[in-house]
């Protein structure tokens, strides 16, 4: 019985080297990361980024519903009103050490402002350097919706000056105490 542990056990272990041998040779399945790039499906959800209308003008209309989707609550933006009473962004922070890269601020942006590129290289020393602020987000182009314009699809006008407008309307109106006997 004694002899018959040996021998097993000497043939398990030639058995082992043998196998050991055959795969030094064989394709290896890792790759090098940074020596080899990964192919990655288009799908993939990586770095975050804001984008821009094809005329270079934000996207963002701070409307809040990617902050109001996001489960960890990552996002967080402060809303302002231009002269033509457009909304946009002030302050736009996503904190990518809580984010888990659902994708539902992607989904829920009725813009296309937000969008998750397949970026991977996110890594950062220091914890604070992974709250991103809109400066870093900004992206010149318009990313994966090249075409798609929120304003001329939703018939809204961003060219009307509303002070200018309203002075008109107001210099227009009639006086109801003229109409008074």
């Amino acid at each position: 019985m004694n002899m018959k542990n040996i021998f097993l056990g000497f043939l398990s272990q030639i058995r082992s080297i043998l196998m050991i041998f055959s795969n030094i040779f064989s394709f290896r399945e890792t790759r090098l990361y940074p020596d080899e790039p990964l192919n990655l499906s288009l799908r993939y959800r990586g770095r975050i980024i804001l984008t821009r209308n094809s005329n270079g003008s934000e996207r963002c209309v701070a409307c809040n519903l990617c902050s109001a989707v996001c489960p960890v609550n990552c996002i967080s933006l402060k809303k302002s009103e231009e002269k033509n009473g457009r909304w946009y962004a002030k302050s736009f922070q996503i904190n990518l050490s809580r984010c888990i890269f659902c994708g539902l601020c992607e989904e829920a942006c009725p813009t296309m402002a937000i969008q998750l590129t397949p970026d991977i290289e996110l890594s950062e020393f220091k914890r604070k350097e992974l709250l991103y602020k809109k400066k870093n987000l900004l992206f010149s182009g318009p990313g994966k919706f090249s075409k798609y314009d929120f304003y001329s699809i939703s018939g809204v006008n961003t060219t009307y000056d509303l002070k200018k407008n309203l002075s008109k309307k107001i210099s227009n109106c009639v006086d109801v105490t003229d109409l008074l006997p």
